[in-house]
């Protein structure tokens, strides 16, 4: 049987929805319950819906097999695992934001404090990217408050549309990393089990194609 472990919310939603256009029947994974464990035997599959920062530990680890997550969580985590496809659905940037009067100015401050609900992939880009140290302040709130307070210079965040950034003037001062959905597989699973997982991958890459060629078209 396979487990695949599900994001909560919207990407496990679009998840689904492709494994059904990719010829699996996700019946079992739709069940309206509290269940956290949802079983389809006949087909041996079993998902697990989970909060999308615990996804990589249970593919690392091996309580599921493949997981879809996004890989804003996959920098964060630092997970082993492999990360096969990138399905191209829940995209968005990680971005370094700040006052709108900073933009084309963020090397120009020295010693920033920087606000993020993602101090790994923070630290990452600054010190390892950047060659440069900063002070890393870790929020689970509203990051957006941090710089209008005085808190930090900047943050580093999520941002899809922008809005709630430009609404409190602030302005994406420069880009970290490229952000979608993410399949991942878990090493030895990769092995013992490929006779059922590569072709889900292949059945999955396929569809992630067809609608590649669609948004092209359209």
């Amino acid at each position: 049987m396979l487990t695949i472990a599900l994001s909560k919310g919207r990407l496990a939603d679009q998840a689904i929805e492709l494994l059904e256009k990719a010829g699996y029947d996700c019946t079992a994974a739709k069940e309206k319950s509290r269940k956290l464990i949802l079983e389809d035997e006949k087909q041996g599959l079993r998902f697990i819906l989970a909060k999308p920062a615990d996804v990589p530990t249970y593919v690392e680890y091996g309580a599921a097999d493949i997981g879809v997550v996004g890989k804003d969580t996959l920098l964060e985590e630092g997970r082993q695992l492999y990360e096969v496809i990138d399905l191209g659905f829940g995209k968005c940037r990680m971005c370094v934001c700040g006052p709108k009067e900073l933009k084309g100015k963020l090397d120009t401050i020295p010693n920033k404090r920087v606000s993020t609900k993602y101090p790994n992939i923070t630290r990452a880009y600054f010190e390892d990217y950047k060659r440069e140290s900063v002070e890393i302040i870790k929020l689970h709130g509203s990051i957006e408050l941090a710089p209008l307070i005085g808190l930090s210079d900047v943050i580093v965040d999520i941002v899809e549309t922008g809005r709630t950034l430009f609404e409190n003037g602030l302005d994406i001062l420069d880009t970290v990393a490229e952000i979608s959905a993410r399949v991942v597989v878990n090493k030895v699973s990769m092995k013992m089990k490929a006779s059922e997982i590569k072709p889900m991958i292949e059945a999955l890459k396929k569809q992630v194609d067809i609608m590649n060629n669609e948004k092209k078209e359209a």
